[in-house]
């Protein structure tokens, strides 16, 4: 049973199946004969159409042939016959107005649907050609007919609506830039210029801002270079902003001047950015970013200048106050780093080339006292380091200047260090004691040999890299920011503070003892019970003036073992302290208050021993084969000036003294005699105590700026200018005394 069933269903299905194909081929034979009826209406209409234009042409041709005759019988038949056919032309002039106002209307319906189906382009471009076809709809409508006043009317309403939905377009932030072209393109096809460039600068801006957030959440891993991606995209996007902008907008300057603005504008928020997402103003990293951030924009904004663009002035003042900036504090960070001596123990490592020139002081000074120095060093190079190429061209002239007030900074340290209390007031007082003391001569030497050598050797190939990029650019016709010559000076009054310092407490501690009492006073030259010293068989100069030799030679040793191979600034050294002792007493007017009174008792002997003392003096730097002629110079004024007090006293100095040979021939022998133990005074009660003065590390040449040093050391009777011979890439300058 259940078999059967299933075989009627099946029949039942058979028969269905054919009912369905019998009714598709029924429909689809219909939709066949529909589709031909179709065509055929549709070459009927086209046909209609053709025909009513035909009729439409005929009929304007129709009007225009009346309207011609109308006028030629108007001017045949005069006044009267124009009276009479007014009504008729009135007529026809009905019928054109009315035909154009049934096309303006269609016109309208027209657009209308265009906006209706959101076809913005169909509908700008139908508006601008009936704007071609008819210049009058852009006109002011003051002076035109009722009709065309309302077409245009409701013409600017429709491109109203249809700026709209521009704008509308143009802020979704999903609209890509061929949708974003099609809507300035449209705008400026409406009239709409001025908004079409600002939409297009917002959308620069929006594009550039999406960027910098995108990139924004990765500066943390790139603390020095991140500053140049962010001056990467900002100059990008201006480039192609100025670009985008002549292609589309043209060469219009109202348009090229806010490209300018808007770019100004993009320059101040990356300088922004650049300082609000920094590292820490006064480290190394911050100053990599800052030169990186330089180098990066100035390189863009040359690339600018071939579309004509220029923003470097700009750029430049608005980087200066940020680099000025970094630069102070990171000069701040390494003020602290050399003079927090008993600060951190972190590593400053350098290489050879740099440690070794301070390394030889070691053995001779505290450590620290080398430590300072390398830390100096190491600072200063770190610093150096970071600069980029133009920063160097357009602000080297500023980190110079602040390495040379570094290096000041310096030397106050050491002249803390030397034992003695500083006279100069120019001098900043440091407000925590250095932790280390130089008090032996070898020490205090070292001191000196370790400023000379960074001065003279290490800084100049430390901030050799700068002076090449500034010569580079000097060749180039460009003006220095700082001149070498002066940047030296700047140096060398440094060095001279330290060098008048150390020599001024040294020739102190030879002339005072402990307790204060001069062992160099006018009592050596008053009274004198014993015989001239031209009968004297063994005539010698004056036990302080002996003393003085072997102090000299006492130093001298010391300096041949501390200052091994820089046998010039030993010269240079001992020279300055013979003529610090004569300046000394040239200007010590307690010394001169003696002789010079009315009740001293004055004798030629006393006379005599003056000037052998002066020229003994003189003779120690010859011998030495240091510098003498400032000591010559000095020391021929103090025996004028003894002279007349001598003569006021009526001593007569031609009858007193020998001649001049006879004292310079008694110095001499009295140096040799010294020499060779010959002397009974001892000087060791003299030496007794150590050099507390300033270390200078100073040339032949070069004298000291400070006011307190009537002269100084002359070239005459030596080589040429430490300083000079070691600083020849700088130009030293050689400074000359008033009487060179």
């Amino acid at each position: 049973m259940g078999i059967r069933k299933i075989c009627f269903e099946l029949l039942d299905l058979k028969d269905a199946v054919e009912d369905l194909c019998s009714n598709t081929r029924t429909k689809y034979l219909a939709f066949l004969r529909l589709s031909d009826e179709v065509v055929e209406m549709k070459h009927e209409l086209n046909e209609l159409q053709k025909h009513i234009s035909a009729q439409g042409i005929l009929v304007q041709d129709l009007m225009g042939g009346v309207s011609r005759e109308l006028e030629e019988w108007s001017q045949a038949g005069g006044d009267d016959l124009e009276a009479k056919d007014t009504s008729p032309t009135r007529e026809i002039d009905d019928i054109f107005s009315t035909e154009v106002e049934d096309q303006r209307m269609q016109f309208l319906e027209h657009v209308d649907v265009l906006l209706a189906e959101h076809k913005i382009e169909e509908a700008i471009d139908a508006i601008d050609a009936e704007e071609r076809n008819h210049p009058e709809l852009k006109g002011s409508g003051d002076n035109s007919i009722d009709e065309c006043s309302s077409f245009r009317s409701a013409l600017t309403k429709r491109k109203a609506t249809l700026e709209n939905q521009l704008i509308e377009i143009s802020q979704q932030p999903s609209v890509g830039i061929s949708e974003l072209k099609k809507v300035l393109s449209g705008l400026l096809k409406l009239g709409k210029g001025p908004l079409a460039h600002q939409i297009f600068l917002k959308s620069y801006g929006s594009r550039l801002q999406r960027s910098i957030e995108d990139f924004l959440a990765l500066c943390p891993c790139y603390p020095e270079t991140y500053s140049a991606t962010l001056s990467n995209l900002v100059f990008s996007m201006i480039s192609l902003a100025t670009k985008e902008s002549g292609l589309m907008f043209g060469d219009n300057p109202v348009y090229s001047n806010r490209v300018v603005q808007w770019a100004e504008w993009e320059i101040e928020s990356l300088i922004r950015l650049v300082k609000e997402n920094a590292p820490s103003s006064e480290t190394s990293s911050a100053l990599r970013a800052a030169s990186v951030c330089v180098q990066a924009s100035l390189n863009h904004c040359s690339a600018l200048e071939s579309q004509e663009l220029k923003l470097t002035k700009l750029l430049l003042v608005l980087l200066q106050p940020y680099v000025e900036e970094v630069l102070e504090l990171n000069f701040r960070r390494a003020r602290k780093v050399v003079l927090d001596l008993v600060g951190g123990d972190e590593s400053m490592p350098l290489s050879p080339r740099f440690a070794s020139p301070l390394s030889t002081f070691a053995t001779s000074s505290d450590r620290m006292l080398v430590d300072c120095g390398m830390r100096f060093i190491f600072v200063v190079k770190e610093i150096v380091e970071q600069l980029t190429r133009l920063v160097i061209l357009h602000f080297g002239g500023n980190v110079l200047t602040r390495i040379s007030q570094l290096f000041d900074n310096y030397v106050e340290v050491l002249v803390k260090a030397l034992n003695g209390p500083t006279e100069d007031d120019n001098l900043t007082e440091l407000k925590e004691p250095v932790p280390f003391k130089a008090e032996t001569d070898s020490q205090q030497l070292a001191l000196l040999g370790t400023a000379f050598t960074i001065a003279e050797e290490l800084l100049p190939m430390v901030v050799s890299r700068i002076w090449n990029v500034l010569n580079e650019s000097k060749e180039a016709g460009n003006e220095l920011a700082v001149d070498p010559k002066d940047w030296r000076r700047q140096l060398q009054h440094s060095l001279d503070k330290l060098r008048d310092h150390f020599c001024r407490q040294y020739v102190l501690s030879f002339i005072y003892s402990r307790d204060g009492e001069a062992r160099l006073d006018a009592q050596i030259y008053v009274g004198g019970k014993g015989k001239d010293l031209i009968r004297n068989s063994d005539p010698l100069p004056s036990l302080p003036f002996q003393a003085l030799f072997g102090k000299l030679q006492q130093l001298a040793a010391v300096a041949g073992d501390v200052l091994l191979g820089r046998e010039k600034i030993q010269k240079v050294l001992l020279a300055r302290l013979t003529e610090t002792v004569v300046m000394w007493l040239s200007d010590e007017q307690e010394f001169w208050g003696v002789l010079e009174q009315d009740t001293a008792p004055l004798r030629p002997v006393g006379l005599q021993q003056l000037v052998l003392d002066m020229h003994f003096t003189v003779e120690i730097a010859r011998f030495a084969g240091y510098p003498s002629r400032h000591v010559h110079k000095i020391s021929s004024d103090i025996i004028a000036r003894a002279v007349k007090a001598f003569s006021a006293r009526g001593i007569n100095p031609q009858s007193s003294l020998p001649e001049d040979e006879w004292f310079v021939e008694t110095a001499k022998g009295a140096i040799n005699k010294l020499l060779m133990g010959g002397s009974g005074s001892d000087a060791s009660e003299i030496d007794e105590e150590d050099d507390d003065d300033e270390h200078i590390i100073m040339d032949d040449e070069v004298i000291s700026d400070s006011d307190d040093s009537p002269s100084s050391l002359s070239s005459v009777d030596t080589e040429e200018s430490f300083a000079s011979a070691q600083m020849e890439e700088l130009e030293s300058p050689v400074l000359t005394d008033p009487e060179n």
